[in-house]
């Protein structure tokens, strides 16, 4: 006879929500539109599982662009599916991503989210035998049709890699390259102030504007990693997509890199694909979650993290499975 699950008490170990992430599930929502109405009417958490409590800090001010009504999504998935020749990787999955927010997807590895992050600009289009359905729209465009340039795409949608690549060239090369074959700097004065301010966004410039023109293969994994999204941001994007970003980095390196993704955050739609819940909970104010190619739950951060309507995503987060 199988054992029934014991409810999950305060005393279950979670991951424990940023101040900002906790003071937004202590606002008072009242008055604010609604938003992501496919997502809001689900149904009431599964019976006998019990809220997960934690004590928010001192509210901060609110985002008035939070509930702004008619506010619509920078990008915008709907019934995205994807397969690998036969086998189907992604089922029916649709999200929208604003531009004032961090999206963060987690879930066990190999439950698609980075396969779901990839579609967002065409990136599966480089893997032989993989196939997209579904539409894909950035600013109501839809990515996937033939009018489409995918070089403009992906210079409008950048994307962080697991693991930092920098180019084998200068420190000021590896930024200055995008710009530079996009034209978007006529003279030279021009180029060096894009490095210059693209270093200083991604948090690097302090640490790197006396040796330019050494490697950029030369620094530090974390110093790397921010290179690379110094060279993402230089061609001016709308939308930046990180796929693990801190998972090969050290806790410094990792805690820099979720700095900067704070003050990144409003200048640029951002994605996160983590393993990390701790993490995607410090940085993230929306969060999707995946399993076995669905996405099972889709909501506010803080309540994915403190009440989560689904029993999967409740099991995951306390470590049950994943």
């Amino acid at each position: 006879m199988t054992q029934e699950k014991q409810p999950i008490t305060t005393n279950s170990a979670v991951p424990f929500p940023s101040t900002a992430v906790a003071a937004e599930a202590a606002r008072d929502d009242a008055g604010i539109a609604k938003e992501d109405t496919a997502w809001t009417d689900r149904p009431e958490p599964a019976a006998g599982l019990a809220p997960i409590t934690v004590a928010a800090p001192t509210p901060e001010p609110q985002d008035t662009a939070e509930g702004a009504p008619g506010r619509a999504p920078k990008m915008r998935a709907d019934s995205i599916s994807v397969f690998y020749g036969e086998k189907q990787a992604l089922k029916d999955v649709s999200i929208q991503i604003h531009e004032d927010r961090v999206t963060a997807f987690i879930g066990p590895s190999g439950c698609g989210k980075s396969t779901f992050l990839r579609c967002f600009n065409r990136m599966n289009d480089t893997i032989s035998g993989a196939r997209v359905t579904g539409r894909i729209e950035l600013d109501g465009e839809d990515i996937n049709s033939a009018q489409m340039d995918v070089v403009h795409l992906r210079a409008r949608v950048g994307m962080v890699f697991q693991k930092p690549n920098p180019f084998p060239k200068s420190i000021f090369e590896n930024v200055a390259y995008g710009p530079r074959i996009h034209g978007l700097a006529d003279k030279k004065a021009d180029l060096e102030g894009i490095v210059e301010k693209s270093l200083k966004r991604a948090g690097l410039w302090d640490e790197v504007k006396d040796r330019l023109a050494e490697s950029g293969t030369a620094l530090s994994g974390g110093q790397q990693q921010r290179l690379c999204i110094a060279r993402a941001i230089a061609v001016d994007p709308e939308v930046i997509l990180m796929d693990e970003p801190a998972s090969a980095l050290d806790p410094i390196a990792t805690a820099k890199i979720e700095e900067l993704i704070h003050e990144l955050r409003g200048r640029y739609a951002i994605a996160i694909v983590t393993h990390n819940m701790q993490q995607a909970a410090r940085v993230s104010q929306r969060t999707a979650f995946f399993h076995l190619g669905e996405l099972i739950e889709y909501g506010r951060t803080s309540d994915i993290f403190t009440n989560p309507r689904e029993e999967r995503t409740q099991d995951y987060i306390t470590g049950r499975y994943g």
